[in-house]
């Protein structure tokens, strides 16, 4: 079976796993004949290559063609050799932004709405063991058309100010498996400490005959965690696993995730079908719990203070697709390095190869969607639509600690003055806490807050003493919160009250290097060198983490995105300032909590320092003890 660091899906795996990522023909459809003239068939080559999944803006997928192109086209050959009987054959688009349809062999098998989240096919009964089949994909992306959730994706033919180029058409793996028929479509995994127990949610490809049964099991490395086995029938089922290994608290902790200690628990999913091939399915899950209570987030039962990036997720020469798979993991490893230990995904829905590597090694994320640029009915359908799927996609992920559906009132301009954009918003964050009551969720990050569960901050002073002033003590953050906030937007709306949510400032920083002659990019503050970097960070971050109040920062940004110069890392991943410097800086103890473990490198001074004899350094005592 295909590692989860690879598959495409790694929270729900079998053995029959066929890429479909590579060259492909392709075709820009400018004056939208293709339809009428029967590309759908695939028997018409299409005129140029393509290296899917990298999209046809990008240096990567060999085309570089950055101008506007509404629809595109696409066409290979698939070939299956052995598919047992009674099988189903399933082709999946891990995301295609922004509308497709699929035909094979001229026959539509597949359409979809959302350049977020993925796409399934059934080619059952239409594709033949031994066969060249034609696959044919049509993509609609409409560049100017801000109704649709785009993210960070300009509007204009040339770049500008926070926006990049687009993103069209597939982007994520093309991939094929072959299942039984009656098999697991969907498995979500909802650990519950405090009653010692794990839930599984499962739905099925069909209703289940009579005699169905379903066995799950989970392991730690070589530890049995719980196995059982139940009948099953229709097309649903829930089963709750009780954990013995977590019913002493003092020596659970081994078993719980957390960035520090980021701990899978390794899950084996059969469904036996009486006189059919059974369904297996290889599946992990994290053992954490995450909550707000007075005024901080709690992780696993304790007061957690976040230390994020904010993380565009982008690439010079492939643009939201990693370059590689080891681009994945090492963007993981870059942001853990620098001392952070959570990342705010920024108007994009990431890969969840990418959310694998946050779950095996330890950084929590925030979960946030592609914001659309205006208001309208259709709009807001087409926004929700994609956002439950997102959700209902990634909520299995240990790593994704909070939900964001909105960022600065991007899709809700009026939201402060129109009773139906904040609605909109407050009926987001009702809508993600029904499908997932485990999570935070912020309606609208960084200002103009409906209902949310941590209150939010966008504030890009380069002033440390500004930041001091705004948070450093209660008084001065429900000034901050009752009033007009740093970005000139009320941070609370209507009858919203800044009393016990955690408050967080989740922009910040945003320092940028001086452009160079003929730049267009200035960022939100100018510096010159790598040490003026290096002060303002430690400047800006000791300004928040000295608060008693304050639960958490997000800095931005990771990398150099574009035109914007304001990242820790250059746009090619290297360094604009020693690692261990950055990570000193950012790893300084938070008042808020002062007991908290920050990173490795402190707890390695830690034992360093008690093997010495001279006791326990600052903010290098664990958590609760």
């Amino acid at each position: 079976m295909l590692g989860p660091d690879l598959h495409p899906r790694p929270q729900l795996r079998r053995d029959s796993y066929l890429c479909l990522d590579g060259r492909w023909e392709f075709a820009h459809d400018d004056a939208d004949t293709g339809l009428e003239a029967g590309w759908s068939r695939g028997d018409t080559p299409l005129a140029q290559q393509i290296e899917v999944p990298f999209c046809p803006e990008s240096e990567a997928s060999g085309i570089g063609d950055t101008g506007f192109h509404p629809v595109l086209w696409y066409r290979r050959s698939i070939r299956l050799d052995e598919v047992e009987p009674g099988s189903t054959v399933l082709l999946h688009l891990g995301a295609v932004d922004h509308s497709c349809r699929v035909w094979l062999d001229g026959e539509l098998v597949a359409e979809h709405r959302g350049g977020m989240t993925p796409v399934t096919a059934d080619l059952t009964g239409v594709v033949r063991p031994g066969q060249q089949h034609r696959l044919v994909v049509r993509v609609e992306d409409d560049p100017t058309d801000a109704a649709q959730p785009r993210g960070k994706q300009d509007w204009r033919t040339t770049t500008h100010g926070i926006f990049y180029d687009r993103t069209s058409g597939i982007w994520q793996t093309v991939w094929l498996e072959v299942a039984p028929r009656h098999h697991v479509t969907e498995l979500h995994w909802t650990p519950d400490l405090p009653r010692e127990c794990v839930r599984a949610e499962l739905a099925f490809s069909r209703t289940l005959p009579a005699g169905s049964r379903l066995r799950v099991a989970l392991r730690h490395g070589e530890e049995q965690l719980a196995e059982q086995t139940i009948a099953v029938g229709g097309q649903r089922a829930d089963l709750t696993l009780h954990l013995p290994a977590l019913a002493n608290a003092m020596a659970r902790q081994r078993l719980l995730w957390s960035p520090e200690q980021p701990e899978l628990v390794e899950a084996e999913v059969e469904l036996l079908v009486p006189g059919a091939e059974p369904d297996r399915v290889g599946s992990y899950l994290g053992l954490r719990s995450v909550e707000v209570a007075d005024g901080r987030l709690l992780l696993n039962g304790r007061p957690y203070f976040l230390r994020m990036v904010l993380e565009q997720g982008y690439w010079p020469e492939s643009h939201l697709t990693a370059p590689s798979p080891e681009a994945r993991r090492r963007e993981v490893e870059a942001i853990k390095e620098l001392g952070f230990n959570g990342a705010r995904i920024h108007q994009k829905v990431e890969d969840p190869r990418f959310l694998y590597w946050c779950d095996r090694l330890g950084l929590v994320v925030w979960g946030e969607m592609a914001n659309a640029f205006v208001y309208r009915p259709d709009a807001a359908e087409q926004l929700t639509r994609e956002w439950l799927e997102v959700v209902r996609r990634d909520r299995s992920h240990p790593c994704i600690v909070t939900w964001v559906p909105l960022n600065e009132s991007w899709g809700v301009p009026h939201i402060r003055t129109r009773p139906d954009q904040a609605h909109f918003a407050t009926a987001l964050y009702h809508l993600t806490k029904a499908l997932d009551p485990t999570r935070p969720v912020i309606s609208n990050d960084g200002w103009e807050h409906t209902e949310s569960d941590i209150w939010s901050v966008h504030d890009y002073s380069p002033d440390p003493d500004s930041l001091r002033a705004r948070y450093g003590s209660p008084e001065a953050i429900r000034r901050t919160l009752g009033d007009r906030g740093p970005g000139r937007h009320r941070v609370l709306l209507g009858d919203a009250t800044g009393e016990q949510r955690p408050v967080m400032v989740t922009e910040m920083g945003g320092l940028s290097w001086a452009p160079a002659a003929g730049e267009r990019w200035f960022g939100y503050a100018t510096i010159d060198s790598a040490e003026e970097l290096l002060a303002g960070v430690a400047g800006l971050v000791a300004a928040l983490v000295d608060s008693p109040e304050v639960a958490g920062f997000c800095w931005t940004q990771l990398t150099d995105t574009a035109q914007e110069s304001n990242g820790l890392l250059r746009a090619d991943r290297s360094p604009k300032v020693a690692p261990d410097q950055l990570r000193e800086a950012i790893t300084r103890p938070s008042a808020a909590i002062p007991a908290e473990v920050v990173d490795g490198y402190r707890r390695r001074a830690h034992r360093a320092s008690t093997a010495a004899g001279q006791g326990d350094p600052p903010g290098t005592t664990e958590p609760g003890s």
